[in-house]
């Protein structure tokens, strides 16, 4: 082989390597997202890459839907895929790797008008029960950075509950609140 081929194989093959960084839809351009959550109240976990070039991974977001659900009742719901990903931003911002330590994910219906008849801080329309909302802490970090984060997300609701020491984030319209 010739310099002049070596060298010409040489660049085709860095141009082809280049490409397959920077083409969209491809593996390399479209990196894994993982995510882990710890359900405190059952203390069940679930880790993992829920989206892998740009693909879902059913096996995984159903195991998220499961250690999600509602630990009263016992129902499961589709989590919004949405919510996973302002969540993978949020631990992004954060830089941690750590789970996510989940007070409230899905509930049904009736348990939420059970904790709304109890607590004044729960909404009779709660997007917990439809899978869009989740209330989290994050294990090293304060309360207030968690909610600061989620705010400069502007991705939906994002409320500070100081007293229960947890963050809301749901994925409706962008608005803040703080209680006690």
């Amino acid at each position: 082989m010739k310099n002049g081929d070596s060298r010409r194989n040489f660049l085709i093959g860095s141009a082809a390597a280049a490409s397959a960084v920077l083409l969209p839809g491809t593996t390399a351009a479209a990196p894994a997202h993982r995510l882990r959550f710890l359900n405190l109240h059952t203390g069940e976990r679930a880790a993992g890459d829920y989206r892998i070039g740009g693909r879902p991974q059913g096996e995984m977001l159903a195991s998220f839907d499961r250690v999600l659900r509602d630990h009263r009742t016992d129902e499961i719901c589709e989590i919004d895929r949405t919510l996973f990903n302002v969540l993978h931003r949020l631990a992004g911002l954060l830089e941690t790797d750590a789970p996510f330590h989940v007070i409230s994910g899905y509930r049904s219906p009736r348990t939420n008008v059970m904790l709304a008849t109890r607590s004044g801080g729960v909404a009779r329309n709660s997007f917990h029960q439809w899978g869009m909302a989740i209330d989290i802490r994050v294990p090293g970090r304060s309360l207030d950075a968690v909610y600061r984060a989620a705010r400069s997300l502007q991705a939906g609701g994002v409320g500070k509950y100081r007293r229960s020491n947890f963050v809301h984030v749901d994925t409706g319209r962008v608005r803040y609140w703080r209680q006690g």
